[in-house]
C-alpha cells in the first residue's frame, strides 16, 4: 500500500493538529478537572465538520474515508481524550444507524442538526449482564401494535446525560438483537447514576434505564433480521476509531515526555542525553509509529473495500496496549512529574487506559484475529 497522505488529508490533518494545539490543549487540563461534558469543546469540534465526516453530502457530511477521518481522531486525542471520546461518539456510533436506516423524517429531524452538532446522539450496548456477549443482551422489544414496547438496563452508555437521542440495542422474542431510536424524554426512559472512572472524565457516562418505553415501529433502526449485519457493518470502523484514540493519546504522552526530557537538568546535563533514557524514547516512537501504521493499514484497507475484520482487530489491539506501554514509559521519563497532575503525562496515562476497553477487550480481539487466521 501506499502510506502518502493526499494533499486533502494534510490538510485535514494540519487543521485539526492548529485546533487541538489552540483550542484543546490549554484547556485539557481543566475540563479533565471540571468532569463535565465539554459543551463549548464539543460545538467547536461540530464547526470544524469532524461529525459528518463519515457521511456523504447529501446526509449533511463531507464524505471523508477512513484514512482521513483516523487522522483527525489522533489529533483530538493528542489533546485530550475526553473530548475525543464524546466526539467520536457523536461522529460514529451515535448516529451511524440513523443514517444507515432511518426515514427521511428521522435523517431531517436528528441526524442532519446531530451532524452540525445542534442535537447530541449515543448508543446503547452494554449491560449489567451482557457485554462482549451480545447474545446476552437482556433488555426486550416486544412489539405492540404500531410500536415496539422496550424494557431493561443499560450501563456505561457515554453522553447519556446530555443525549438528545440513543440507539437502543435489544432482543426481540425471536431472539434476534435489533436497535430502536429512543428520542430523550420519552416516557419510561430514566437516565440513572453517573459512573465515576479513572480516566475520560469530561466524557460523561452514564447507567440507562427503560421502563415499558413506547417507540414507533418506525424507529426501528435496521430491517428484520438484519441486526447483526448491520452492526456487523460498522464495527470494523468502531475499532479502527478506537485505535486511532490509542495512538493519538500516546502521541501526546511521547511529546511530553520529549519535551521534558530537553528541559530537565542532571547532573550537569539534560536528562534526554542519558543513554538509558534515550533507549526509552526511541522505544516509544516506535511503538507509535508502528501502531499509526498498522491503523492507517486497516483503514486503507477498509476504505477499498477489503476485508479488514482481522486487520482492524489487530490495529486495535496493538494499538490499544501500545498506548499503555507508551503512556507509562513517559510518566517513567518524568518520574515524580509524572504522578503529578501539573503535567499531561499523569492524565494521558489515566486516559488511555479506555481504549483497552472500547471496541472489544484484547482477550476478545485476540480471538477475533485467531479466528480469521482459521484456528
Amino acid at each position: 500500500m501506499d502510506f502518502s497522505l493526499t494533499a486533502e488529508q494534510e490538510a485535514v490533518r494540519e487543521t485539526f493538529r492548529r485546533f487541538v494545539d489552540e483550542k484543546i490543549v490549554p484547556k485539557a487540563a481543566e475540563i479533565d478537572r471540571a468532569a463535565e461534558f465539554p459543551r463549548e469543546a464539543f460545538r467547536a469540534v461540530g464547526d470544524l465538520g469532524f461529525f459528518g465526516m463519515r457521511y456523504p453530502e447529501e446526509a449533511g457530511g463531507t464524505g471523508q474515508d477512513v484514512v482521513t477521518y483516523c487522522l483527525a481522531v489522533e489529533e483530538l486525542a493528542r489533546g485530550s481524550l475526553s473530548v475525543a471520546a464524546a466526539t467520536t461518539m457523536q461522529s460514529l456510533m451515535g448516529t451511524w444507524f440513523l443514517y444507515r436506516s432511518g426515514d427521511a423524517e428521522i435523517r431531517e429531524t436528528l441526524l442532519a442538526p446531530a451532524l452540525r452538532g445542534e442535537k447530541i446522539g449515543t448508543i446503547c450496548f452494554t449491560e449489567p449482564g451482557a457485554g462482549s456477549d451480545l447474545g446476552a443482551i437482556a433488555t426486550r422489544a416486544v412489539r405492540d401494535g404500531d410500536d415496539f414496547v422496550l424494557t431493561g438496563q443499560k450501563t456505561w452508555i457515554t453522553s447519556a446525560p446530555v443525549a438528545d437521542f440513543f440507539t437502543v440495542w435489544a432482543k426481540t422474542p425471536e431472539k434476534e438483537i435489533a436497535p430502536f431510536l429512543v428520542l430523550a424524554r420519552t416516557p419510561g426512559l430514566v437516565v440513572g447514576r453517573a459512573i465515576p472512572k479513572m480516566g475520560v472524565r469530561a466524557s460523561v457516562t452514564s447507567e440507562v434505564s427503560f421502563d415499558g418505553v413506547r417507540v414507533p415501529a418506525r424507529h426501528r433502526l435496521a430491517p428484520e433480521g438484519r441486526g447483526r449485519a448491520v452492526l456487523e457493518e460498522v464495527l470494523e470502523k468502531i475499532r479502527l476509531m478506537t485505535a486511532a484514540l490509542a495512538v493519538g493519546a500516546a502521541q501526546g504522552a511521547l511529546d511530553a515526555a520529549l519535551r521534558y526530557a530537553r528541559e530537565r537538568v542532571q547532573f550537569g546535563r539534560p536528562i534526554g542525553e542519558f543513554q538509558a533514557i534515550k533507549l526509552r524514547l526511541a522505544d516509544m516512537a516506535t511503538g507509535v509509529t508502528a501502531a499509526r501504521c498498522l491503523t492507517h493499514y486497516g483503514a486503507w484497507r477498509d476504505d477499498r473495500g477489503l476485508p479488514s475484520r482481522k486487520e482492524a482487530a489487530m490495529a486495535k489491539l496493538f494499538a490499544s496496549e501500545t498506548g499503555l506501554s507508551v503512556c507509562d514509559g513517559a510518566a517513567r521519563v518524568l518520574a515524580s512529574y509524572g504522578y503529578s497532575e501539573e503535567y499531561p503525562v499523569e492524565r494521558h496515562l489515566r486516559d488511555v487506559r479506555f481504549t483497552l476497553i472500547g471496541g472489544g477487550t484484547s482477550e476478545i480481539l485476540k480471538l477475533i484475529i485467531a479466528k480469521e487466521l482459521g484456528t
